[in-house]
C-alpha cells in the first residue's frame, strides 16, 4: 500500500482538498476552536495557537509513521479552510482503511463534506486498492450518521463503550462500505 499516492491535491467541484500545512492553523482555528464542531472528536478544543502546533506536530508524527493521511478543505469560492478530513488506521493485508473528518459550524448544511469525503473514498479506493473503508461516529451524532449513510456506507453494529471523550466513556457506531458497494454507487449516480 503506497501511501505517498495520497499526498496530492484532490479537487471536487466547491474545494481543493490538499495536505495539511502550518499556513492552514489559522483558519481552521475556527474549526477546532469551536465546542460545538469537535463535541465529539477524541481531540480537545483548541484554546491556543500552542493547542494547534501541538495538534499540527502530532499529525506530522503519525504521517511520518505512515498512519495518517490529512487534507484540509479550502472553499474554491474564497479560499478559507473549512475543514479536514483524514484516512488513517491502513491495514495493508486486509486493504482496509478509516475515514474521519470535521466541519466548520459556518459551512454546516451545504453538503461540503459529503462532496469532500465522496471524492476521497473514491481517491483511496483508487489510488490504494483498499477493498473496505471503516468510520466510526458517536450514536449521538446525527450529522455524521446521516454523512455516512449518504455516501453509502451500512451500520454495522454499535461498540458499547468503545472510546473515552473528554474524559467521558462513550459508544461507537460502527460503519463500513465496500468498494464494490462505492463503485454500484457510483455507478448509479
Amino acid at each position: 500500500m503506497n501511501l505517498d499516492t495520497l499526498d496530492r491535491d484532490i479537487d471536487t467541484e466547491r474545494l481543493v482538498l490538499r495536505p495539511l500545512s502550518e499556513a492552514d492553523l489559522d483558519d481552521l482555528f475556527a474549526v477546532h476552536g469551536d465546542d460545538d464542531v469537535t463535541h465529539f472528536l477524541p481531540s480537545r478544543t483548541w484554546t491556543s495557537r500552542d493547542d494547534a502546533l501541538a495538534w499540527l506536530a502530532r499529525h506530522h508524527a503519525m504521517h511520518d509513521e505512515r498512519r495518517v493521511r490529512r487534507w484540509v478543505l479550502v472553499d474554491r469560492t474564497d479560499g478559507r479552510r473549512i475543514g479536514d478530513c483524514m484516512l488513517f488506521n491502513f491495514e495493508a493485508p486486509a486493504a482496509r482503511a478509516e475515514i474521519g473528518f470535521v466541519l466548520g459550524r459556518a459551512d454546516w448544511g451545504r453538503s461540503l463534506m459529503r462532496e469532500a469525503a465522496g471524492a476521497l473514498i473514491a481517491t483511496a479506493f483508487e489510488a490504494l486498492a483498499l477493498r473496505r473503508i471503516e468510520a466510526f461516529a458517536d450514536p449521538q451524532n446525527g450529522a455524521s450518521d446521516r454523512l455516512l449513510r449518504a455516501l453509502g456506507f451500512v451500520h454495522e453494529g454499535t461498540f458499547r463503550q468503545r472510546v473515552v471523550v473528554k474524559g467521558e466513556v462513550r459508544d461507537s457506531n460502527a460503519y463500513g462500505l465496500l468498494r464494490d458497494e462505492w463503485e454500484r454507487l457510483s455507478l448509479a449516480r
